[in-house]
C-alpha cells in the first residue's frame, strides 16, 4: 500500500510492516496503524509514521544509542498484551522532541514506545523510575549523564 508521510512523501508499504498500537499512543488514541520507516542519511533516528494520518510522525531513536546503561523493567501487563516471550521480542524507542539548534533536543526516556517486531504489537510505555524524565537531553552535557550515572 501507498502511504503519505509527514517526512518522507509517499512511499510503499508492505501490511506486514505495519505496528498495532491497540490503544493509539496518548494524545492520538485514534491513531491505531503505524510504520517504521528508516532515514537513509541518519540511522540513528527512524519515524515512526501513522498510516492513516499523515501528520502524525515522530521521529524516534532508541535510548541506548545516548543512554547506554538504559533499563527498565516492562510489567506482565504489557509483556501479555504485546505477546513478548523473550528479550528478542523487545524494541525500545523515546520520541524525540526536536529543536534549533539540535542539540537542545530531547528524548523522552519516561515513556518509551515498546514494540515487539514478531507480533507486530507496540504500546507507549509510562516508566516508573523517578529518575526518567520526558526531556532529557539528546546530547548529556556530561560523560557521566551518558553512562546513566
Amino acid at each position: 500500500m501507498r502511504i503519505q508521510t509527514r517526512y518522507l512523501g509517499e512511499v510503499e508499504v508492505e501490511e506486514q510492516q505495519l505496528i498495532h498500537f491497540a490503544k493509539g499512543i496518548p494524545g492520538f488514541i485514534d491513531e491505531k496503524r503505524f510504520v517504521l520507516l528508516e532515514l537513509a542519511d541518519n540511522p540513528a533516528f527512524q519515524i515512526l509514521q501513522s498510516v492513516e494520518t499523515k501528520d502524525v510522525a515522530f521521529v524516534i531513536t532508541t535510548p541506548h544509542t545516548v543512554y547506554p546503561d538504559y533499563t527498565i523493567k516492562l510489567d506482565d501487563a504489557i509483556m501479555e498484551s504485546l505477546q513478548i516471550e523473550t528479550e528478542k521480542d523487545v524494541l525500545l524507542f523515546s520520541i524525540v522532541t526536536l529543536k534549533s539548534p539540535f542539540q537542545k533536543s530531547t528524548l523522552n526516556l519516561k515513556s518509551p514506545l515498546v514494540i515487539n517486531p514478531r507480533s507486530k504489537r507496540g504500546k507507549q510505555y509510562i516508566v516508573a523510575i523517578d529518575e526518567y524524565s520526558t526531556t532529557a537531553p539528546i546530547v548529556p552535557e556530561t560523560p557521566m549523564e551518558a553512562k546513566g550515572e
